[in-house]
């Protein structure tokens, strides 16, 4: 018996330490919270992903997956911030007749009002909670535009207070400009690289958690077309490959954070 309170009593102190040292706002108490905002870290970052198809080779939440992950790495990098849970309903195309991603099977899609809405609901309760620095970080190219609506609106209503929003636009910029020179410069084709589920989406993906990808799937070579939802050729992905986006991604992200929240 001395031995299992002794066994309970280490576990639930590693316990509480995970919960004390997380940087993820939803392992944490709302005291733990507050203490954290009073301690220094006043900068949050609103990750935002989506559940769209990638392909008969990727899963439907790698956009959800991902941008937590780098999200963890960039707030950890910064030392001042946290991560609020991330957003994985978005703007995904028409519902009824479907278009876009909407047309393959598991996507799901809101409204470009709502989408904006929860933006805006989230980042006043952070902000109402102590944050001064709310971030929108966005993995998924189509919605870019509604972080930085919703960050400028929300601007405009805190000119008078210590608050401020910020779109995060860099971090999804690097993937159209640094990291396709990357690839390219290790012999990948534009081809190859293409504009979803190619080998630059599923690399990172691969990088980031490899049972993200079917890789027997990817190796079949089967299906990998546009028919399919697939606008690239990901046959030659890799998570080494994968991780010269990742590293691109934070990096310019904390640059960037850093300048923004410069006062």
């Amino acid at each position: 018996m001395f031995r299992l309170a002794c066994a309970l009593t280490l576990a639930l102190a590693a316990c509480i330490a995970h919960a004390q040292s997380s940087i993820f706002l939803e392992d944490l108490t709302t005291t733990e919270v507050s203490a954290q905002v009073a301690a220094g870290k006043t900068t949050v970052l609103i990750p935002i992903g989506g559940t769209e198809q990638s392909g008969p080779a990727m899963v439907l939440g790698k956009h959800n997956v991902r941008v937590k992950a780098l999200a963890e790495r960039i707030a950890k990098a910064l030392g001042n911030a946290l991560v609020a849970p991330v957003i994985a309903y978005v703007p995904e195309g028409n519902i009824d007749p479907p278009s876009s991603h909407m047309r393959f099977a598991g996507t799901i899609s809101i409204p470009v009002a709502t989408f904006e809405s929860t933006l805006d609901a989230a980042a006043r309760s952070l902000r109402a909670h102590g944050f001064r620095d709310i971030v929108f970080l966005g993995d998924h190219g189509g919605y870019q535009p509604s972080e930085e609506a919703v960050a400028a609106r929300l601007d405009r209503a805190w000119a008078k207070s210590p608050a401020r929003a910020h779109a995060l636009v860099d971090y999804y910029r690097v993937t159209e400009t640094e990291y396709p020179a990357a690839l390219a410069a290790h012999g990948i084709s534009k081809a190859e690289i293409g504009t979803h589920a190619g080998v630059a989406d599923t690399s990172l993906s691969l990088a980031v958690d490899p049972a993200l990808v079917r890789q027997d799937v990817l190796a079949s070579g089967r299906n990998l077309d546009a028919a399919h939802g697939v606008y690239g050729d990901p046959r030659r992905s890799s998570a080494e490959l994968g991780r010269l986006g990742v590293d691109a991604i934070v990096r310019r992200s904390v640059e960037s954070i850093r300048q923004m929240t410069r006062r």
